[in-house]
């Protein structure tokens, strides 16, 4: 959706997709603005309670039935298990997603973590298509004026013709680009906490040969799966950079982490939206 200064400030009832890695700011900025009016629709809550929650259980239960005590519990109906996802605590999505590697060190296999990550890219589509319904429902049912779509790290890597065309539609992009600086220090962090990642398969499989390569290894079961994740984040981040420039080319606009940095409410948040509206008709 592109808008000029005057009309943006005219728009009765903003809706604003975040797009950027994570760690950025998205969810940060999102919680700031729902303390003043705005409905936060997080992709990855989504994804987590609605497209993913049976195979998260499903998964889950699979780990506890490998205990005898919580297995003989499970036969009895004695307990049960549900998900306590939050927008907050979104752990059961990456753990769902888990590492590719070693089983010893908690690792999966290719098949698996291929299947998984599968799973994960249509919950994500389908996430993303939500997002109009979910406009209406902020408004009609809970009564926000405005609307902020926290979009997953993972949303330029979705290769579906529809998905950006739907939130053009009914959002304003505005994708947050990471400085150089932020850039060093997302990717220190990633490397001292290796988390889960979606990858799309093409760059899977190119980057595994080029991994199992370097590192002298016959096969994934014998790889580290945390020391996989850090070797990968700097090779999946270059590879996002282009893909998000060219959806903000296309769709949208840019600020920076620095920028974003300084937003501290809401006035400061659609300021700094009138000035990438700005710098792009200029």
């Amino acid at each position: 959706m592109k808008l000029t200064v005057d009309a943006f400030r005219a728009w009765p009832n903003k809706r604003i997709t975040l797009m950027g890695m994570s760690g950025v700011g998205k969810t940060r900025l999102a919680n700031l603005l729902r303390r003043r009016n705005w409905f936060h629709y997080s992709g990855d809550y989504r994804i987590g309670t609605r497209y993913l929650d049976e195979p998260i259980l499903d998964h889950i239960k699979q780990q506890a039935m490998q205990i005898p005590f919580l297995r003989d519990l499970l036969h009895s109906d004695s307990i049960y298990i549900r998900n306590n996802i939050t927008i907050d605590n979104l752990q059961p999505v990456s753990s769902f997603l888990g590492k590719l590697g070693d089983p010893e060190r908690g690792g999966l296999g290719l098949r698996e973590f291929k299947r998984r990550q599968e799973l994960h890219r249509q919950a994500e589509i389908a996430a993303m298509k939500d997002v109009p319904e979910f406009i209406r429902k902020a408004q009609e049912i809970y009564g926000y004026r405005h609307f902020v779509n926290d979009a997953g790290g993972s949303v330029c890597e979705l290769d579906d013709s529809e998905v950006l065309p739907v939130l053009d539609r009914n959002t304003l992009l505005l994708y947050i680009r990471a400085t150089e600086q932020d850039e060093q220090e997302l990717i220190r962090r990633a490397e001292a906490d290796p988390k889960p990642l979606y990858y799309r398969e093409s760059f899977l499989d190119e980057q595994l040969e080029i991994y199992l390569h370097e590192h002298g290894l016959p096969y994934v079961a014998l790889m580290d799966p945390d020391d996989f994740v850090r070797w990968m984040f700097p090779r999946l981040f270059h590879s996002r950079i282009p893909r998000y420039a060219s959806i903000a080319d296309r769709y949208g606009y840019v600020v920076t982490t620095e920028e974003l940095e300084e937003v501290s409410d809401e006035a400061g948040f659609l300021s700094l939206v009138e000035t990438a509206l700005g710098r792009r008709g200029s």
